[in-house]
């Protein structure tokens, strides 16, 4: 299996982190996801898992930074549309990211159980973007934590695939 993330010299482009236009931005901070495209999944995919990480971030807080956790988008997308986080086009479930952890307290579901954009503080940021193919729909609702994914998905991942992408400061 394979993937792709829209890149420009493996920069996202700007739409979808630091420098998003306004019409991109909820309570400040860019939530228009990135497309993703997928190739070569295994034909016994049932659903589909999407993390997005930021191991730059451990300086920064101290820990890596979730941007993007979601599970059970159908096993049949060629395509995670970009937006998709959003707009409701694609079902899932929807992850919680770091924004509604302990350090932040992010009540707003909007943006803190979808897709969080890059905004790198103190230099360009590394993003492990990783989608999951997976045999099953997983026992999740939404606001579930990266490791609550990790640990439904264990002897169910078909294939995977990791695309790293870097966002400028």
């Amino acid at each position: 299996m394979e993937i792709k993330v829209p890149v420009t010299n493996g920069y996202l482009p700007d739409i979808y982190g630091k420098y998003a236009p306004e019409k991109y931005r909820i309570n400040n901070g860019p939530v228009r996801s990135f497309p993703i495209e997928i190739t070569d999944a295994p034909t016994e995919t049932k659903t589909y898992a999407v993390t997005m990480i930021d191991h730059d971030a451990i300086p920064v807080s101290g820990f890596t930074w979730i941007h993007w956790v979601a599970a059970n988008l159908p096993g049949n997308l060629t395509t995670i549309p970009e937006n998709a986080s959003q707009s409701g086009e694609v079902p899932m479930t929807f992850g919680n990211n770091s924004t509604a952890g302990g350090l932040l307290h992010n009540q707003d579901i909007q943006t803190s159980q979808h897709y969080a954009g890059p905004v790198p503080p103190n230099e360009d940021h590394r993003y492990t973007v990783t989608v999951y193919a997976l045999d099953t729909k997983l026992p999740l609702k939404d606001g579930f934590w990266l490791n609550q994914l990790h640990d439904a998905m264990e002897g169910h991942v078909l294939a995977e695939a990791t695309q790293v992408v870097l966002s400028r400061v």
